[in-house]
């Protein structure tokens, strides 16, 4: 493993899709989300994923330079299309739209669809709580073929789907809840072949249904699939972001009948809330607050740890990775030079990484 410094891999991943073909705007914001994604320690939505945005950009499954498309709206809510940009910024602009709606209405609801990769979902509820807004968002994969066995099944036939959910406390970090339906992100398997270790148990079971340590497993011949995490409970709510994201923004729920288009479209409908339009928003933010130090002050398990709040862990491993730098793997670090290289960037930079 090699430690690389924040800001010179943001610098890498930037030059990278500048070269590709994005604007310095768009460019720089998908360094941004993805090095941001590795330093609150979801290396699945990381640098992990520039290899493969590259590859699908040349394969013309993914539009540079796109923005939404309001395709119907009302005070409270609106329908947005991604036409196949990149997440990073699609969910920015998504989420600029929720807000303002939530502050002129108190809430909004608003469905994206035909996202291409919309990274750590934890962005864009933080942006959210930037704004003075609590937020819930459900998200679902699709034109993938699916990666998940349903409980009880050993076929794949949804994705990772994604929940999540901020609340801001004034003065304080945001509580911020962000995890995959699955017992494991695809992006956490990929990470876990390429450093060449297991993965834990549960995760994955085998192309006969067998559980499997393996994460090579997970693709095959013949592939394998996730687990849901938390058996029948992680499938219910995975059920419900594939009908919720889906259904309600038109991009399409994960069945046979859906193409497959052999990339990463998430379609994403999230609740935001203007906690000054909803009641008396100093009461909530104090019960907040109660609740918070509540839970806190529970005697942990292990003498020398602590019981945290949602969002805690990953400002812990942020602290960590901007003093000690962000590790990475050889394999992943060759895959996107390799990435860099196909798109022209130069040599001299494509060294710079690992100077």
């Amino acid at each position: 493993m090699k430690h690389i410094e924040d800001g010179r891999l943001r610098r890498f991943v930037t030059a990278v899709f500048a070269k590709a073909g994005s604007s310095p705007e768009e460019a720089g914001m998908i360094g941004k989300r993805l090095v941001d994604s590795n330093l609150m320690g979801h290396d699945s939505h990381g640098v992990v994923r520039v290899p493969s945005y590259i590859g699908w950009l040349g394969e013309g499954k993914i539009k540079p330079n796109m923005h939404v498309k309001v395709v119907a709206e009302a005070q409270g809510f609106a329908i947005l299309d991604g036409q196949g940009g990149y997440g990073q910024v699609l969910g920015g602009e998504a989420m600029e739209i929720a807000i303002a709606k939530a502050r002129a209405a108190g809430v909004a609801m608003i469905a994206l669809r035909h996202a291409h990769h919309l990274g750590r979902i934890g962005d864009w509820a933080e942006t959210c709580a930037a704004a003075g807004c609590a937020s819930i968002h459900f998200v679902n994969v699709v034109h993938t073929g699916g990666l998940v066995a349903p409980w009880g099944g050993k076929e794949r036939r949804m994705s990772t789907n994604p929940f999540c959910c901020g609340m801001p406390i004034e003065g304080r970090e945001p509580i911020i809840l962000d995890f995959a339906t699955s017992k494991v992100a695809e992006g956490k398997v990929q990470v876990a072949r390429n450093k060449g270790v297991d993965l834990p148990p549960g995760c994955v079971v085998d192309g006969e249904g067998r559980p499997s340590l393996n994460p090579n497993d997970l693709y095959g011949p013949p592939p394998g699939a996730l687990a849901p995490f938390g058996d029948h409970k992680g499938y219910g709510l995975a059920f419900f972001c594939d009908l919720l994201a889906g259904a309600l923004s038109g991009g399409g729920c994960n069945h046979d009948g859906h193409p497959n288009l052999g990339t990463v479209h998430n379609n994403m409908m999230s609740i935001v809330i203007d906690l000054q339009r909803v009641g008396d928003a100093g009461a909530i933010d104090a019960e907040a607050r109660h609740f918070v130090d509540w839970m806190k002050a529970c005697k942990p398990v292990d003498a020398e740890g602590a019981v945290m709040a949602p969002g805690e862990p990953e400002r812990k491993t942020r602290a960590d990775r901007l003093a000690k730098g962000i590790p990475l793997d050889d394999t992943t670090i060759a895959q996107m030079q390799a990435a860099a290289r196909s798109v022209g960037v130069d040599e001299a930079a494509i060294a710079d990484l690992v100077a």
